[in-house]
């Protein structure tokens, strides 16, 4: 610890002596003080090995009773609030429904009584045929049926939430997540044998639906069509298409409402939205018509959400609903923040807030339930291509941290915002829109499936490529498939239907070729027509 130094000042003393030097704090000290500094170094090493010790006892009992934590205690008291919040407002309905109902049975006695009253009038007098009796028999059933079923008393449910949901929220879960890296690979499942209506064909793919099985059911918009292509099959088998009762014309979307085993499909040109049922055919229902809508989907009560590209508005049903609920916009078109402009995608998150990708505002909008205005999540300063801004984004989906993935299709580039960020952050492309390996081409809508396997929907490259990936972990577990992927794993693949050309992007690198250029999709959809 210390060296022994020439006649030297003390440190503590300040006395001339034989001293010795300290190397952890550079000071000089005769040997009775040195002694002291020793013990007092050796008793803050105790200390030390104490607070330790104490530690991990705490790590112990931490480990042994999680419920003891503070946090706990707080969601324990939010639980306790909630339960005498609930207990105090349903004792309060109750002494209501009690004196509705206690003046409800005043009212029948009253009636009961006149009837009586009469019964006793027609024996004494003994005048009455069988038309008076069949009309004390009805009374008599009338009143009964009041006294047991109160016509004017009913129990509703109220769409506003009434106890205020809290949230855990961990940031070292948002660490990790930012820390992957998937290695991915793509090869095509649906599709890739150029434009057109054969089975083995697509032509503008839109929304697409992912089942258990791994079959994909797919918006085919231009044939006026839903495909579903089961994994690993070489073509498409028509589940519904605008021959028969239905009449299909450009679906948009479709989504699955598994409460009662059916699809639902934007029937865009046709005004409505319509339920299918697969094993039933014939029982087609019309849900919602005249409406321009484009994206759809069904939250996990049951409400089905769609977005009205002609209102500018995004509304939502309970089935059997005639008008709906109005959810976000609905003001007319218009760029204020109770606005919207050309709604296109939508998704909604675990606490039914609504995202909306506003197309022709540049923006991506988040409205929480019940709000009266949106919030900007992504874009919103114009059209552009810094990362600041969005140019006519489509694809959309956010994962339970608040991160927005976006097709910003303009830029030719997939962004990621974090909720609150004044600016994206450009997860593939960003270089323009070319062919080569750090550029994309148009990007539109690649889909997340809730298991280990990510779809990817192209409406001018007319394929769909299932991607493997073995380490990722789905965004959000009740999503079954949104509109637009997660660009944290770092991969997007474009596919050209024309003729095996297909550009994989991973990490920034060319991982299978392309031949030739193609400048605009006016030339590219030229080039498909005419080797049809």
């Amino acid at each position: 610890m210390a060296t022994a130094n020439n006649k030297a000042q003390c440190f503590v003393c300040n006395k001339e002596k034989n001293t010795y030097s300290c190397k952890g704090c550079s000071n000089e000290f005769c040997f009775p003080h040195l002694t002291e500094h020793r013990q007092r170094i050796e008793t803050q090493l105790e200390e030390i090995i104490n607070d330790h010790d104490q530690f991990q006892q705490t790590i112990i009992q931490q480990k042994q009773n999680p419920l003891d934590s503070s946090l706990i205690q707080q969601i324990n008291q939010w639980e306790a609030n909630s339960i005498h919040q609930i207990q105090q407002t349903a004792e309060e309905y109750r002494k209501t429904l009690m004196n509705l109902t206690q003046k409800s049975i005043d009212d029948v006695e009253k009636k009961f009584i006149e009837l009586s009253q009469k019964l006793k009038e027609i024996r004494e007098e003994n005048e009455f045929n069988e038309n008076d009796l069949k009309h004390f028999q009805l009374k008599l059933t009338q009143i009964t049926k009041e006294l047991l079923t109160p016509p004017s008393i009913s129990i509703e449910g109220d769409s506003q939430e009434f106890i205020k949901k809290i949230s855990v929220i961990s940031s070292f879960e948002e660490i990790q997540i930012k820390k992957n890296k998937f290695q991915q690979f793509g090869i095509t499942v649906v599709g890739g044998n150029g434009y057109g209506h054969q089975l083995n064909q697509l032509n503008f793919p839109n929304g697409i639906f992912i089942d258990n099985d791994k079959s994909v059911y797919i918006a085919d918009c231009v044939n006026h069509r839903i495909v579903k292509w089961k994994l690993n099959s070489d073509k498409g088998q028509i589940i519904v298409d605008r021959n028969g009762n239905t009449g299909l014309n450009r679906p948009t979307d479709i989504t699955f409402d598994k409460e009662n085993n059916s699809f639902i499909i934007s029937d865009s040109t046709n005004k409505r939205v319509i339920l299918y049922f697969d094993k039933n055919p014939t029982n087609q229902q019309i849900l919602i018509s005249n409406i321009k809508c484009f994206g759809l989907t069904i939250d996990k009560n049951g409400f089905i959400y769609v977005s009205d590209y002609e209102n500018h508005e995004v509304r939502r049903w309970k089935q059997g609903d005639k008008k709906g609920e109005l959810v976000a916009g609905g003001n007319g078109k218009g760029k204020r923040l109770n606005q919207l402009n050309v709604p296109t995608y939508i998704f909604i998150d675990k606490d039914c807030s609504v995202y909306i990708s506003d197309c022709g505002n540049h923006r991506v909008m988040k409205w929480i339930k019940n709000a009266k205005e949106g919030t900007i999540v992504a874009g919103g300063n114009g059209q552009g291509n810094s990362r600041k801004q969005l140019s006519a984004p489509r694809g959309v989906i956010v994962d339970h941290l608040g991160q927005t993935y976006v097709a910003d299709r303009g830029n030719h580039r997939v962004m990621r915002w974090c909720e609150g960020d004044e600016e994206g952050e450009v997860v593939v492309g960003g270089n323009g829109q070319g062919n080569q390996s750090n550029q994309l081409n148009i990007p539109s809508e690649p889909n997340f499936a809730q298991t280990q396997y990510s779809f990817s929907s192209e409406k001018w490259k007319q394929l769909i490529s299932l991607i493997d990936s073995k380490n990722f972990q789905a965004l959000d577990d009740t999503v079954g498939c949104p509109d637009c992927a997660d660009g944290g794993a770092e991969w997007i693949q474009i596919n050209y239907s024309n003729k095996n050309k297909q550009v994989t992007f991973e990490l920034g690198k060319l991982i299978k070729g392309f031949e030739g250029l193609i400048n605009d999709l006016r030339s590219l959809r030229d080039k498909y027509v005419n080797n049809l």
